[in-house]
């Protein structure tokens, strides 16, 4: 995915013309009173030629990330970001208004950091079999700012997912995924379910509720019978994945998988999906 190009359509229409040579940036930087930097191979930059930005600039890109409804984007702003259409991500510093000695948002801009994400398939080739050298090892990703770990983190979970493996991923600040209008603007594979734009704990707890509904009416499932069956929520149903005979299953196995999922969850017959493995 390239993210230069809705990137630099954030930035003044007179100064998109001086950024868009830098098609390898990693952030602009706009700075109230300074010309626009890029950031390239963790060295910034100026952009030559450029004027100086004004605070009615920093103003403006603001106006264009949020499709001109500063307002619907306050707590992303209260946090000191905020999220555009392909995972791109705006910093923001400024005066902050603080209520009850908590940051309550940010007025008067002084600066504003365009973060342009991207994809580099390949990165992981190297290190994703060490992962599994005795089980699925506990993994911690450290580096310098800028480093890569965001990239390193997407690149890993579409590799897990597409190994068959269910991943769940806690994006607070919406990076790894991009979500936006509920999809992923990145490749994280078929297996993975995204919580996104709330904090890690909070979402993890969430996650978990959810998977333990699914081993619950795994086991339901096993012990009525059905070996090797596999429960998926996601997106407001469940799936259930059932070894089934050549003839295919009887209406009254299909009617005891429906009884076990309506009686251990909160989903209807209707949002059942039973998916037949011959």
């Amino acid at each position: 995915m390239d993210n230069h190009s809705p990137a630099i359509w954030l930035l003044p229409p007179d100064l998109r013309q001086y950024a868009e040579a830098f098609s390898g940036a990693e952030e602009i930087r706009l700075r109230q009173g300074r010309p626009p930097g890029v950031l390239l191979g963790g060295q910034e930059r100026p952009v030559p030629g450029c004027r100086a930005v004004t605070g009615y600039d920093l103003d403006g890109v603001l106006e264009r990330a949020t499709g001109a409804s500063v307002h619907t984007a306050r707590d992303s702003v209260r946090s000191g970001f905020v999220s555009v259409k392909g995972g791109i991500r705006l910093g923001l510093c400024g005066s902050v208004i603080t209520r009850l000695d908590r940051p309550d948002g940010i007025r008067r801009l002084s600066s504003v950091a365009i973060r342009i994400p991207r994809e580099a398939r390949g990165c992981c080739d190297g290190v994703f079999p060490a992962l599994f050298r005795e089980g699925f090892a506990n993994t911690l990703i450290l580096s310098p700012p800028g480093g890569g770990k965001t990239t390193c983190l997407r690149e890993l979970t579409r590799l897990l997912s597409e190994s068959g493996v269910r991943v769940s991923l806690c994006d607070d600040r919406g990076e790894v995924a991009g979500i936006w209008n509920g999809e992923s603007q990145f490749d994280l594979g078929p297996h993975t379910d995204v919580m996104s734009d709330a904090p890690k704990a909070e979402t993890a707890l969430m996650l978990l509720r959810c998977m333990m509904r699914e081993t619950q009416i795994e086991n339901e499932l096993l012990a009525k019978g059905f070996t090797d069956c596999v429960v998926y929520i996601a997106d407001g149903s469940v799936s259930v994945s059932v070894p089934a005979p050549a003839a295919g299953l009887t209406a009254e196995q299909v009617a005891q998988i429906t009884d076990v999922v309506t009686k251990d969850s909160d989903f209807t017959a209707a949002q059942l999906h039973v998916v037949e493995v011959k």
